[in-house]
């Protein structure tokens, strides 16, 4: 089965600057893939790249079984994309965008009259199509730009960070609605985000990148399990820190963490943390507050980067 989106050492660069630097990917039909990194890692270019708004230094690119250079009037008819910075006219109305929307895919008035309704209804935006979308709020506007991208029933859609700036509500409300296109449709998905919750939830499969380079792929569970043990995060006295991580080492491997916590993999899980706690005692170290986590997503990043991701877990 020929993959719905696969790219072989695509390579972008501007001047001097590699901002996407080898990449391989394969995303299979039906799959929601999570593109995951931090601001500046290369995931908006690799998105302009797969949806022939950027050619490539490097490499080759397929999307819908159609190369992004040669085929990209192909690539275009399959695609949907809903981009981070879409431009869309503040002084035309929801109905009057969708519209416009349809003309440019060529769909017959009376179908795309249809087609639109549907569509404002599924993204909870009825009441406000004859609005002006300059009075929308963040999260309406991403809801229309959603709405806008499934015009044409795409086969494969391709989000570009969608909930970057939301309330948790309109986060949650978009992530239900990528959930649906996904069960009911089948639509493959392709969504950018820094948010590690938001791409534990929604993907089948995750890739993170990280100047302009992937760094790890799997599923959220294997990339997780890779991880290995829980971090015990413990907060101690701010002059007791290296006494601290002196002890730790015994238990397992040091972990990022921020000023008057230390942070290690604990080796055999919460059967060991009162080994530890006695252990600190015993050196004189005044244990604040401990937490035992499961291994995360942020854990991952963590440890192919040797940094937290930006604004997700906890801050250093």
């Amino acid at each position: 089965v020929v993959p719905a989106i696969e790219a072989e050492g695509l390579v972008r660069t501007f001047g001097e600057v590699r901002a996407v630097d080898g990449i391989d990917l394969s995303v299979a039909r039906g799959e929601v893939f999570g593109f995951l990194g931090p601001n500046g890692a290369g995931k908006s270019t690799v998105v302009r790249m797969l949806t022939t708004l950027l050619r490539p230094t490097a490499g080759t690119a397929r999307v819908g079984g159609h190369d992004v250079v040669t085929g990209s009037a192909a690539v275009r008819r399959t695609i949907g994309v809903a981009l981070q910075d879409a431009a869309i006219d503040p002084l035309m109305t929801g109905h009057e965008l969708i519209r416009l929307q349809s003309v440019l895919h060529g769909i017959p008035r009376a179908a795309a009259r249809a087609r639109g309704g549907e569509l404002l209804e599924r993204v909870g935006l009825t009441a406000a199509a004859g609005r002006r979308v300059g009075t929308y709020s963040g999260g309406m506007r991403r809801r229309l730009d959603l709405a806008m991208s499934l015009v044409h029933q795409p086969e494969i859609l391709f989000l570009d960070e969608p909930t970057t700036g939301l309330d948790p509500t309109s986060r949650q409300a978009l992530w239900e609605e990528v959930r649906r296109l996904n069960t009911e449709y089948g639509t493959t998905v392709f969504l950018t985000t820094q948010y590690l919750e938001e791409a534990d939830q929604l993907a089948d499969r995750i890739a993170i990148i990280d100047a302009g380079r992937l760094v790890r792929e799997g599923t959220p569970e294997a990339l997780k399990g890779s991880v290995g043990a829980p971090t015990l995060r413990i907060d101690v006295a701010q002059g007791s820190v290296e006494t601290a991580r002196v002890v730790l080492c015994a238990f397992g491997p040091d972990r990022p963490a921020r000023e008057g916590r230390v942070a290690i993999g604990l080796d055999g899980g919460a059967a060991r943390v009162a080994d530890v706690v006695r252990a600190l005692d015993g050196a004189g170290v005044v244990v604040d507050h401990l937490e035992l986590d499961a291994p995360s997503l942020d854990d991952v990043f963590a440890e192919a980067t040797g940094r937290r991701l930006e604004g997700a877990g906890e801050e250093l």
